[in-house]
Formats: structure tokens, C-alpha cells, sequence
């Protein structure tokens, strides 16, 4: 993936691995920012690298590069759906006394 990382302008900032691999640890797990643990560095940092990549197509372009590299010709489909119930969701469904709807 280094190849992917976007180059580093002025101080030398936190690991781009580790930062990588807090933000795929947040979204896994359906985290808040500050939830990370701390060895995946501060959670801002987390965020801003999050949004800025984002922002700049960095994202895309991994996966577009990753995908390229496998050597296949079909279409590469990656899905990041991730929905958590909440934790009332299974009683939605029924009406107060036992009586489903």
C-alpha cells in the first residue's frame, strides 16, 4: 500500500499503516472517532486522515490500483455496507403485551 500513501509536505507525521488501519478498524466496527484504541494514534488524527483522503480520492485510488493488480479483467465489486441494529430493533416489531403486529 505505500505506494498509495499520499507524500509527506513539512514534520514527520504519524504512520500511515497504523492510521490506515485505525480508520479500517472504526468502520468495522461501527466506532465512534474517539472510541479508537489508542495504538492506532490520536483519534483526530484518525478523522482528519480519514476526511482528507476521502476528500482527495485516495480511497478509490487504492482500491482501483489493488484491484488492477490482481490481474483479473472483470469487474472487481467491493462491498462496505455495514448497518447496526440498535439494541431496541428486535422488539419493534411487536405490541406491548406479547402480541405481534
Amino acid at each position: 500500500l505505500e505506494p498509495y500513501f499520499p507524500k509527506s509536505h513539512g514534520k514527520p507525521r504519524v504512520d500511515d499503516r497504523r492510521v490506515l488501519s485505525g480508520i479500517i478498524f472504526i468502520n468495522r466496527n461501527g466506532l465512534r472517532w474517539r472510541d479508537a484504541p489508542k495504538e492506532y494514534g490520536p483519534h483526530k488524527t484518525l478523522y482528519n486522515r480519514w476526511k482528507r483522503w476521502s476528500d482527495k480520492g485516495i480511497f478509490a485510488h487504492m482500491m482501483a490500483g489493488l484491484a488492477a493488480e490482481h490481474g483479473e479483467k472483470k469487474t472487481v465489486m467491493i462491498d462496505a455496507t455495514y448497518l447496526k441494529a440498535h439494541r431496541t430493533a428486535s422488539s419493534l416489531g411487536a405490541k406491548k403485551g406479547g402480541v405481534a403486529a
